[in-house]
């Protein structure tokens, strides 16, 4: 049986917590920065956990993780 493939691209974008769950980067925080304030950028700045309904999927991608 040959070795399963770890989706590269999932592999730059997800990481995994000591607890098995597995933490993303929050989206809008690339540009038109200038209409969102400070503690909302701040906020997006943070990491955060990949919800229960895509965890499934991302386990997928990530069979070694």
């Amino acid at each position: 049986m040959p070795k399963m493939k770890t989706n590269r691209s999932a592999a730059k974008r997800f990481g995994k917590t000591g607890s098995g769950k597995f933490t993303r980067r929050r989206q809008n925080l690339r540009h038109i920065l200038t209409k969102k304030n400070a503690k909302r950028t701040r906020r997006l700045g943070q990491g955060t956990l990949v919800d229960s309904a895509n965890a499934k999927a991302v386990r997928r991608l990530l069979p070694y993780a």
